[in-house]
């Protein structure tokens, strides 16, 4: 349970799977494995002490509220400890870390493979799936030529610094590389958790609402550059780009903004020129 936001994760498991490897499955069982030991410890204890354990039990609501809060200050605590960690690896190694966010269907998939195919004679990408369940997007990066790995959250709605963490081992990333992850598409919970990243893109679509930096403030706040994505349906939809960028300004007056279209790449080459520079 992530007492921070809510979410929760089935049998307290987070899958990381390489196309193609399915050993990577074991740091699963260690990890549900530690989970499962204080709650065998507390079965044992309450089948031993049934009286104590219900007398224990109708007056811990006294308490349960003041531990919920203390816990989710330290998972909060404990996730930026470990991010500043993955940011001192990441520039040690001189790896350019990308957390690319967004709420579902707006095209950072598509984006990410579109991006690798025109760069990766040039620079070498890495990248870091999350997803709640499937391969799909791991798949399908993979037929890039990318090394990727999925990271499984279950019901999980974010990804988390340790998450990155393990992945990054496992996916042996290298010196002098761009790493990208995909966080899960939400645009509320993954504003919260700092992944060790050196960028945070948002990336909105021209399908959406351009009102999205007002209602989401916290990712916007949070991001440093936002990419508007769909351009070439522009003509289809009623949103107005100028306004969508006014709001975002007006939650974050830092961003920079990219408008491109992943499809027909129409506004890439800007987009490419700044993850050149920043290389």
């Amino acid at each position: 349970m992530c007492t921070t936001c809510g979410c929760e994760q089935p049998d307290n498991t987070t899958r990381y799977t390489i196309p193609g490897q399915e050993d990577t499955h074991e740091h699963n069982n260690e990890h549900s494995h530690e989970h499962l030991h204080p709650h065998n410890h507390k079965h044992e204890h309450s089948h031993s002490h049934e009286h104590d354990h219900e007398h224990s039990h109708s007056h811990s609501h006294d308490h349960s509220h003041s531990k919920v809060v203390q816990l989710e200050q330290d998972v909060l605590e404990q996730n930026n400890l470990l991010a500043e960690r993955n940011r001192g690896f990441f520039e040690a190694k001189n790896i350019k870390a990308i957390n690319m966010v967004s709420s579902p269907g707006s095209g950072k998939t598509t984006l990410i493979e579109k991006i690798i195919t025109d760069l990766k004679s040039e620079l070498k990408f890495y990248v870091i799936e999350g997803d709640q369940q499937t391969m799909n997007d791991a798949n399908r990066i993979n037929a890039t030529g990318a090394p990727v790995i999925q990271i499984n959250t279950g019901q999980g709605c974010h990804l988390d610094a340790e998450m990155v963490n393990n992945g990054v081992k496992k996916l042996d990333v290298a010196d002098n590389s761009v790493l990208i992850i995909e966080n899960v598409g939400n645009l509320v919970c993954p504003a919260m958790f700092d992944l060790g990243e050196a960028h945070r893109i948002v990336v909105i679509s021209v399908t959406e609402g351009e009102d999205k930096p007002l209602k989401y403030p916290g990712m916007f706040n949070s991001s440093d550059i936002c990419i508007i994505n769909k351009t070439d349906l522009l003509p289809h939809v009623d949103f107005n780009i100028k306004k969508a960028k006014e709001y975002a300004l007006q939650v974050n007056h830092h961003l920079k903004f990219f408008e491109v279209s992943a499809k027909t790449g129409e506004g890439l080459d800007k987009l490419y020129e700044w993850l050149q520079e920043k290389k």
